[in-house]
């Protein structure tokens, strides 16, 4: 990290508290870097990523060639360091009481070990191989819950928002699939589906006397 408390710069005087704390906030996983775009250099840098110091040159580019609706922050962007990491970064010109642009301020967040973290929770939760069917074939709760969640996922409305079809189509994959031959299955079905007894057993008449006159 930089020394800006020993900087003359009154610019550096008066960001620097606000550099520090997202640099404490996000490292070591993140640099924080404020430029000069008169003489595109580098006023001070928090926490550098790579060789880069106080003085070397910034190579911002114009800023007059910015989106003027951005509103003078600017990002996330990717970019990419040369060990091939991967950042996110986030840009802010900050202008002086006349309305010009004092300094540039940069933020390169290292997405390193979010990336791990997901593969971590990815590999952890995703199964690799199909289930094993003949462990499951005698349980008829696992079969309920299993049937109502990828009704849940596929039309993305929880069981509490379900509509009168969405609970007849659940109840034909249910009866497809036997539920209804164990004798327990009814409390258990209208509880998962947080509806009473006496509306499953309707819907499910109604559901095979549909079927029948068909």
């Amino acid at each position: 990290m930089g020394n800006p408390e020993e900087s003359h710069d009154p610019r550096v005087r008066m960001w620097a508290p606000v550099c520090r704390a997202v640099a404490l906030l996000l490292g070591p996983y993140a640099e924080v870097a404020l430029h000069d775009p008169d003489t595109d250099r580098v006023l001070e840098i928090w926490n550098p990523m790579t060789s880069r110091r106080a003085g070397d040159p910034s190579l911002l580019g114009e800023l007059d060639g910015l989106e003027p609706s951005a509103q003078d922050v600017f990002g996330p962007y990717e970019k990419l360091l040369a060990d091939g990491r991967r950042l996110t970064s986030v840009s802010a010109v900050l202008r002086d009481a006349a309305d010009r642009p004092s300094a540039v301020l940069c933020i390169n967040l290292d997405r390193t070990p979010l990336e791990q973290a997901a593969a971590v929770l990815s590999a952890f939760g995703a199964p690799t191989v199909q289930r094993p069917e003949p462990l499951f074939e005698e349980d008829w709760s696992e079969r309920i819950q299993h049937i109502i969640g990828a009704h849940v996922r596929e039309t993305g409305r929880p069981v509490e928002r379900m509509t009168r079809q969405d609970r007849l189509a659940v109840l034909g994959r249910l009866d497809e699939a036997r539920v209804f031959a164990v004798r327990r299955a009814a409390p258990v079905v209208a509880g998962a589906l947080r509806v009473s007894r006496s509306t499953v057993y309707g819907l499910l008449a109604e559901l095979r006397e549909s079927n029948a006159a068909e």
